[in-house]
């Protein structure tokens, strides 16, 4: 069985799993829906008290939360192996019994579960994104259609990364720092936003160290056909996806030669 077909063979038994208790799956969905709602709601709150954030509209910024909230949700989904790497696998020494498994480390982590509860913030940020598109009057051409699928797919990888790293990380700490969330679930709350309303020093940082904005701002600036404020190219705006899947090598590369090299099991 080749790696794609066994993890495969990994979701759909995670899915089975989660399904003999819809009765815990469905609340949990619900939960995050609605949670999310009372974000949106914060921002509405905001345009409604003071009318504009430097130049963009609601549905402007509602279109890079909703993007960005799909984006994060799918990546958390599928990185629970990784977000609870130090604790369910290096603490308890469980890393072990994976390294003996003639299959790639990664690709079991990636299997360990597929957290269908994030549908729920999936959901909500489709809705949000469906109305904000429908509200721009955004042409469903194909150049659109095929920027937005690289950018999706950049920002998953690009978020997953972030879960390696911490990983990665752990090998030294044990349990995840909070740094890292301040990366992850912070990253997410940074990108809801358009990057040309932060401070340059912040913008170089989500631009060139953690590229959140290469796979949310850049390629929805170009999405919507507007003159970018920082004065970014079309041809960099349409390519800056890329930087996602570079940053998931980067930390897979790290988490593999580096980390691994120094884990010496528990001893127990």
């Amino acid at each position: 069985m080749n790696g794609l077909s066994l993890y495969g063979r990994y979701i759909g038994v995670s899915f089975k799993g989660q399904m003999q208790y819809k009765t815990s799956f469905l609340p949990s969905a619900l939960g995050a829906f609605v949670v999310s709602i009372v974000e949106v709601l914060g921002i509405w709150a905001l345009f409604d008290r003071f009318g504009g954030l430097t130049g963009w509209t609601l549905p402007q910024v509602c279109l890079f939360y909703g993007f960005v909230n799909m984006v994060f949700a799918v990546a958390d989904a599928v990185s629970l192996g990784f977000d609870s790497f130090g604790a369910s696998y290096i603490k308890t020494g469980e890393l072990d019994r994976l390294l003996l498994r003639p299959r790639s480390l990664a690709l079991q982590l990636l299997g360990h579960e597929l957290a269908l509860r994030r549908i729920g913030r999936f959901s909500q940020g489709a809705l949000v994104f469906g109305w904000a598109v429908t509200a721009l009057e955004v042409p469903w051409t194909p150049g659109t259609v095929g920027l937005l699928v690289f950018a999706f797919a950049g920002g998953v990888a690009m978020f997953v990364g972030l879960f390696v790293f911490a990983a990665f990380i752990s090998f030294w700490t044990v349990e995840s720092l909070e740094v890292i969330n301040t990366m992850t679930y912070g990253g997410v709350e940074t990108a809801q936003y358009p990057l040309a309303i932060y401070e340059r020093h912040f913008r170089a940082f989500f631009t060139f160290v953690v590229p959140l904005a290469c796979v949310a701002y850049f390629p929805l600036v170009a999405v919507l056909g507007i003159d970018d404020p920082l004065g970014s190219s079309y041809l960099f705006q349409v390519s800056a996806p890329l930087a996602g899947f570079l940053f998931l090598a980067a930390a897979l590369a790290l988490f593999r030669f580096v980390g691994l090299r120094h884990y010496t099991s528990t001893g127990s």
